[in-house]
């Protein structure tokens, strides 16, 4: 079992390392990257552990997305190698590398450090937690309360979330005779303190800006309303863990909770209450944001026990428990690599599960570094969010690019960073007079709020030039470039142009020989000119422009009782018939290019069709 689980090491190591190369960076690891480029005690989202980790990994290895992981997924390399060792000592060598196979196969274990987030240090500091628990168990002495304090301060420097991990810990203590013995000895209570000290930074920086990490993490972003959504967590769980080994995680859970054995009971309480609790908490927590893997360091606490439920399975149970672990690590890994491959993240642009977060950003630099060659020199770069600032930033190696007040600055906890960096920006006032290219995230907002984002933008940098669209994916990321020539622009509104097929739905089956485009489309403070018709980014057909939809400007009313200031309304219906030629039966992409009375021409996004053989 050693030589396999060297070579499991390995070839996941390998893998991880091929993928972390080519992956794009993930919002919050560019923003991850932002922060250690302002070093600090600790930041708006997260202590200050994870941004130092970023910062050290480019500057030993150069601003790339595989410097700026290397030093997760060396951490993440120890995770596997601690929990045999553990296991080892306390249940045979046998058991320690069977466990530690399954610390490589779990997916969410295995695929640990792939992506610059905390998780990885969580995981580690957990098992120098259970680590040293174990050892206090049976005897208190100067290793076992040094080993407690580095993983209590490790776990305080990575997340919020680790409290879990402290609070469960303690309570499963304080339930062993064992523990309270443990819970008593200076030692321990020295490494205690010395844990609860590495909060300092965090808890300083919340008393300096008004609690305001503390009220996003446990306030805002929850709605603390009892919501059903929380019964998704045992099939999602079930699925990413895989059926078998979720399975054999809660029997050997709940088996372990009633073994004479005093670490046995200690690995399956805390494994198992760190879970249980992440089930409940989900009834009342966020819903919005990614969650799926908060329960790790549970399943952690928990594999250690699991040779055991294993061995008295039959062989081909065992088997299949492995091969269904292997093939969820397969698949979790293939993911990664489609989402690094351009023309396969294409495809997928018409789907729910298309990585919006992942997908975009190069594309985006390209176009950015090529609009400013156009413009003068010393033009400043404004992003409207914090995603486009920090992706940008990476990509063209700048941490101060400035920053809108947008909405998901506050939702994701950003907003308060953002100004402490003094790179907040409240509009035009805050510009001076020189040129600013400005970029702007069109997707980033629900589609019913984009135009009310418009005008938000409008009043706070005035009427919006004509804007270079860059469509990405089909337009599923889509990004508007705004070149300010330096003198505030005056008049109403002007906005880029909305619009919406009706005619064909989406991934609607159409033809042969010909098929019919109807919708509407408009373009405020301004107006359109004409609308043409695009399949696979080529024009095919001229819209019939100009007839009425009188429902289209009662739609798109403003937070203050306006609505859509096209001067065209109602006339803002279109319709065509585009004739097929020589296009092969399939998916063709169906689009727009709307030509604006200010002589702007914008390509909308693309919607998948499918085209009939005759």
């Amino acid at each position: 079992m050693r030589n396999l689980f060297w070579a499991l090491w390995t070839l996941v190591l390998l893998l991880k390392l091929a993928v972390a190369a080519k992956l794009p960076l993930f919002v919050d690891e560019a923003f991850y990257w932002q922060e250690g480029r302002h070093p600090a005690a600790a930041y708006s989202d997260l202590p200050g552990l994870t941004a130092w980790l970023a910062r050290l990994g480019v500057e030993l290895g150069g601003n790339s997305a595989l410097a700026l992981r290397a030093p997760f997924l060396a951490i993440a390399a120890l995770v596997p190698w601690l929990l045999a060792r553990v296991t080892a000592r306390e249940f045979g060598a046998r058991n320690g590398w069977i466990a530690g196979c399954y610390a490589l196969l779990l997916p969410l274990a295995g695929t640990l450090g792939l992506l610059a987030l905390p998780d990885a240090m969580m995981a580690l500091a957990t098992l120098l937690c259970l680590d040293a628990g174990a050892r206090l168990l049976r005897q208190v002495d100067a290793r076992s309360a040094v080993e407690l304090a580095a993983g209590l301060s490790l776990g305080a420097l990575s997340h919020y979330r680790f409290i879990a991990v402290i609070g469960v810990g303690f309570v499963v203590l304080l339930l062993l005779p064992e523990g309270r013995r443990a819970l008593r000895d200076a030692r321990v209570l020295t490494a205690a303190a010395i844990g609860a000290s590495a909060w300092a930074p965090l808890v300083a920086w919340n008393l300096d800006n008004a609690d305001a990490g503390l009220r996003f993490q446990l306030v805002d972003r929850h709605p603390w309303a009892f919501h059903a959504d929380g019964l998704w967590f045992v099939a999602i769980q079930a699925l990413l863990v895989t059926p078998l080994l979720f399975a054999a995680l809660a029997v050997a859970g709940w088996r372990g909770a009633r073994d004479p054995s005093p670490v046995t009971r200690y690995f399956a309480l805390l494994g198992s209450l760190v879970v249980l609790g992440f089930f409940v908490l989900g009834f009342f927590a966020d819903t919005e944001r990614v969650s799926f893997h908060w329960p790790l360091p549970g399943f952690m606490a928990l594999l250690p026990l699991l040779p055991m439920v294993l061995a008295r399975w039959p062989e081909w149970a065992r088997g299949l428990t492995a091969a269904l672990a292997a093939a969820a690590l397969l698949a979790m890994l293939g993911y990664y690599v489609a989402v690094s491959r351009p023309e396969l993240r294409a495809r997928s642009a018409g789907e729910k599960w298309y990585p919006a977060n992942f997908a975009g950003w190069d594309e985006l630099a390209r176009g950015v570094r090529a609009r400013l060659k156009t413009m003068p020199p010393g033009t400043r770069l404004v992003a409207d969010n914090f995603k486009a600032g920090a992706e940008l930033g990476f990509a063209l190696d700048d941490p101060r690019i400035a920053v809108l007040d947008h909405p998901i600055n506050h939702k994701h906890g950003r907003a308060p960073q953002l100004r402490l960096w003094g790179l907040h920006r409240d509009g035009r006032a805050d510009w001076g007079a020189q040129p600013v290219l400005l970029v702007v995230g069109a997707t980033e907002v629900e589609y019913k709020n984009l135009l009310q984002r418009y005008h938000d933008l409008c009043a706070m940098v005035g009427p919006l030039p004509p804007p270079r669209m860059l469509n990405i994916d089909h337009g599923r990321q889509r990004f508007a470039l705004f070149a300010f020539d330096g003198a505030r622009r005056e008049g109403e509104c002007t906005t880029p142009a909305m619009a919406w097929i009706d005619q064909p739905a989406g991934g609607a089956r159409v033809g042969p020989g010909a098929f019919a485009v109807s919708g509407w489309a408009f373009k405020d403070g301004v107006g359109l000119a004409k609308v043409e018709i695009m399949l696979d980014g080529r024009v095919v057909a001229q819209a019939d422009y100009g007839q009425e939809r009188p429902g289209v400007r009662e739609y798109w009313s403003l937070r203050d009782g306006r609505h859509s200031s096209d001067p065209q309304h109602p006339r803002v219906g279109f319709s065509a018939t585009v004739e097929l030629d020589a296009e092969a039966p399939g998916r063709h992409w169906l689009g727009l290019r709307l030509h604006g009375r200010d002589g702007s021409v914008e390509d909308w996004a693309e919607q998948p069709i499918d085209l009939r053989r005759r």
